[in-house]
């Protein structure tokens, strides 16, 4: 059914007139008229407010099928930065009567995980700015720096609140339990990192050399994780040993070169970190679009070396590539957290 006759039946079902749904909406009653016979559609600006009055969701408005829906849902997660307590319910009861319908049952909970993690980060921005407000004004009180852990990874000091034990231990069980054949790798690198990140590299160790094992793994990321436990156990040397001669290998692999620039941007070696993350953006340019992560990673080193200029230079070449490769809007989340960087630099 068109959207045309679908608002007609419903505005009819509700007992109303084009004059009073136009009264309602702020239309007049030939533009109601309009949309009924076809001649012209719904500004998208007013979809909410008619849908509402009509009793029904946008989704139901437009007889999306299930699978659009879906399409529907992830698209708006990836390019709103916040979704109204309406939208966020409708979404919520979508996908958790597809929880029980979908034969897709993984999509069904990646797209309630990343639903759910979407409205805890609207939130998050939240805590971050009244906690940040709230020191600036008694820096001697001690009750908000724990929520900046929590909101903007802030470091926490205390071991028994910082070590990754859980995470590890789920990545253990979710490695034992891989019924996939061949078993994916990805796993291995979640468990490996958090391993590396508490500097228990006798096991990161153990597990990167079963990683190694597997068909689909990635040969250059080996010796990558060679060099990190070998700086989680305080031999730089041999770490830099092991990068240097990683390099005549995989000087052509982009994602080798982007790890370089990450290994190199940790050892507060900053200009080395530059010239490799532009390397690795250089050679993804035949694989487009590219991901924006070695843009990100050299605007924020010169954030650091206090170089505001580079840095928003950088962050404008970012948003070039967001528009141009990935078609992004000006209205767009993506597009909107970086320009608030910048406005923030240039304060």
């Amino acid at each position: 059914m068109d959207i045309g006759n679908k608002i007609k039946l419903l505005r009819q079902k509700i007992g109303a007139t084009q004059e009073q749904l136009g009264e309602k909406i702020g239309v007049s009653a030939q533009s109601i008229s309009k949309w009924e016979t076809g001649v012209t559609m719904p500004d998208i600006t007013l979809l909410p407010i008619l849908s509402s009055e009509l009793g029904v969701t946008i989704d139901e408005l437009f007889d999306l099928t299930t699978d659009q829906k879906l399409q529907r849902i992830e698209n708006r997660l990836d390019v709103e930065e916040n979704l109204s307590d309406d939208v966020f319910l409708e979404y919520e009861n979508i996908l958790k009567i597809q929880l029980e319908e979908s034969e897709d049952r993984r999509k069904i909970l990646s797209l309630l995980a990343r639903l759910y993690h979407h409205r805890a980060e609207s939130y998050l921005s939240k805590v971050s700015k009244y906690a940040r407000e709230a020191i600036l004004l008694a820096p001697e009180i001690k009750d908000c720096q724990w929520l900046l852990q929590k909101s903007n990874g802030a470091v926490a000091w205390d071991w028994n609140c910082s070590n990754h034990t859980d995470v590890i231990d789920y990545y253990k069980k979710v490695i034992e339990s891989d019924a996939v054949i061949p078993h994916t790798p990805l796993p291995y690198y979640d468990l490996i990192d958090n391993l590396i990140a508490d500097h228990r590299t006798r096991e990161a160790q153990e597990y990167l050399d079963k990683c190694a094992l597997l068909p689909a793994h990635r040969p250059f990321l080996i010796p990558v994780y060679k060099a990190y436990i070998a700086l989680a156990e305080f031999d730089a040397k041999k770490a830099d040993s092991i990068m240097d001669a990683a390099l005549s290998e995989f000087s052509d692999n982009a994602g080798f070169l982007f790890e370089t620039a990450q290994y190199h941007a940790r050892k507060c070696e900053y200009e080395k970190a530059i010239a490799f993350y532009e390397q690795s953006w250089e050679k993804g340019s035949n694989q487009k679009p590219r991901f924006t992560d070695a843009l990100d990673g050299i605007a924020t080193i010169y954030v650091i070396m206090n170089n505001v200029d580079k840095a928003i230079e950088t962050y404008d070449r970012l948003i070039a590539c967001l528009k141009s490769e990935w078609g992004y809007k000006d209205d767009d989340s993506a597009v909107i957290g970086v320009e608030r960087k910048k406005k923030a630099l240039r304060k």
